[in-house]
């Protein structure tokens, strides 16, 4: 049994779309940011963090997008989000989730200068296609976050062709277009 908490929006996003591709059930549960869910004591006993996502598998949490997208890649590999026994490629892919958590993630808050610089080197590492080379859960996690950054900044499309191109990709998903249909009945609570 699953059960995913997220907020609309949030980085939860990615881990939501990774089970609609899966095409898994799993229990939804969202998170208020208004309503401060994150911080109640029966959610911070999940997830002392008190952020989103947590996946509960069989009443076990586990956190982060990173681990959660990995573990759902590995679980279900009929879905393919990672190449069956290819350890590079495997390697490639948390290679990029390491880069987007670490130096992607944090950009804004260093200022949309830094964001650009950053956002322009990941334009220039996808490159014309998907992340590393067949579409895995690397997509998934960039995308998220480039949703927000286009949505929240209205970037000309130029800005970053590459990504440009690649949200466009992610966006003709059925999995993708599912979760921001979910997401949005529930409520984008996040900032710009």
């Amino acid at each position: 049994m699953l059960t995913l908490y997220f907020a609309p929006g949030a980085s939860s996003m990615a881990v939501h779309i990774a089970l609609h591709e899966i095409g898994t059930g799993f229990e939804a549960r969202p998170m208020s940011f208004k309503r401060n869910d994150m911080q109640a004591p029966g959610y911070l006993a999940l997830n002392p963090e008190g952020k989103v996502p947590t996946l509960l598998i069989d009443g076990r949490p586990l956190t982060e997008v990173a681990a959660i997208l990995f573990y759902l890649a590995r679980r279900f590999p009929e879905a393919e989000l990672l190449p069956r026994d290819d350890i590079e490629a495997e390697a490639q892919a948390l290679s990029w989730m390491s880069f987007i958590a670490s130096t992607l993630h944090p950009a804004r808050a260093r200022g949309l200068d830094y964001a650009k610089a950053v956002w322009g080197i990941a334009d220039r590492r996808l490159g014309h296609g998907w992340a590393i080379g067949s579409y895995s859960i690397a997509d998934i996690h960039l995308f998220r976050l480039y949703w927000r950054l286009a949505n929240s900044l209205k970037l000309p499309p130029e800005t970053f062709p590459n990504l440009t191109a690649h949200y466009d990709r992610m966006m003709a998903r059925p999995a993708v277009r599912k979760t921001i249909e979910v997401e949005s009945e529930v409520g984008y609570e996040l900032p710009a």
